[in-house]
């Protein structure tokens, strides 16, 4: 499993298209066990441009703040899953909270 969470200052972003990086985590699904993690520039913000961005580096999970409607729908098209509402957290605790299944999701808080 590789899970991308949208950073900014070292946190989740709580707009994922306005980040300033992305962390890409690959992790053994059995174990839980962090495989490898990197940390990216994303390309320019263009509706559409992430999802697929995102697919082609093999992510299977995002983790955001907030989405809109139209790109959680393209995530789900690049066979992405979409957790949403999750607190500005740095990666390394919210991976381990969705990995042990404790992560708090809230509200979207993106009204597009």
């Amino acid at each position: 499993m590789k899970i991308a969470i949208p950073l900014a200052d070292g946190k989740l972003s709580m707009h994922f298209g306005h980040c300033q990086e992305f962390t890409l985590v690959d992790v053994d699904e059995k174990t839980g066990e962090v495989l490898h993690t990197q940390t990216l520039q994303p390309p320019a913000h263009q509706p559409g441009v992430l999802p697929a961005w995102l697919h082609e580096l093999g992510a299977n999970v995002i983790i955001a703040g907030g989405m809109g409607q139209r790109a959680q729908q393209l995530f789900a098209q690049n066979d992405i899953k979409v957790v949403i509402g999750a607190s500005a957290q740095s990666s390394e605790q919210l991976i381990k909270a969705y990995l042990v299944g404790t992560l708090e999701t809230g509200e979207n808080i993106c009204d597009h």
